[in-house]
C-alpha cells in the first residue's frame, strides 16, 4: 500500500500495482518521494522531466555564485616609495574589481632580520588600501614570507 500525489491523480492510498497501473495509463512514472512514511508516498511524474528540470536549477545556481579571485602582490621589506605606490595602485585596481588581494613581504637571505620592517609595510599598505578594502587577515609570518590578506568593501 502506498499514497499516491500527483497531478491528475485522486490522492489516496492505494495498492503499488494499481498505482503503477494508474502512472502508466496516464504515460508517466511512479516515484517514490518519501519512505519512511507510513504509507510511503510516491509521485505520478515525468521523471526525465523532471531530472531535467533539476539539472537546469543546479545549472543556473552554479552559474550565480560568484568565483573569489585571488591576486598577489610581493613586497621587499625595504621597498622604495614609488615602487611601493606602483603595487598600490595595482592592488586598488584588483579590489575595485571585486578580487581579493594577497600581500606579501618577501625576506631574501638575512633580510629575515628586519620581521618589523616588513609588518610596517604590509600595515602601511592596508592603511591605504582602507577606502576600498578591508583586512581579512593581518600580517602573519609563514616562513620567509609574511602574508596579509585584504578584501574588496561591499558598496551598499
Amino acid at each position: 500500500m502506498v499514497r499516491v500525489v500527483g497531478e491528475n491523480v485522486e490522492v489516496g492510498i492505494y495498492p503499488i500495482n494499481e498505482a503503477l497501473s494508474m502512472a502508466v495509463d496516464q504515460g508517466y512514472d511512479l516515484v517514490e518521494i518519501s519512505p519512511s512514511a507510513t504509507p510511503p508516498v510516491c509521485r505520478v511524474i515525468d521523471y526525465k522531466k523532471f531530472l531535467y528540470e533539476q539539472k537546469k536549477k543546479q545549472k543556473e545556481i552554479k552559474a550565480k555564485s560568484a568565483k573569489v579571485v585571488v591576486k598577489d602582490i610581493r613586497l621587499g621589506p625595504n621597498i622604495d616609495d614609488h615602487d611601493f605606490n606602483f603595487k598600490l595602485k595595482h592592488a586598488k585596481k584588483f579590489l575595485s574589481d571585486g578580487a581579493k588581494v594577497k600581500v606579501d613581504v618577501f625576506f631574501r637571505g638575512r633580510s629575515i632580520i628586519y620581521k618589523d620592517k616588513g609588518e610596517i609595510v604590509l600595515l602601511r599598505f592596508a592603511q591605504e588600501l582602507e577606502e576600498v578594502g578591508k583586512v581579512e587577515r593581518m600580517p602573519k609570518l609563514e616562513g620567509k614570507r609574511m602574508i596579509m590578506v585584504i578584501t574588496p568593501k561591499t558598496n551598499k
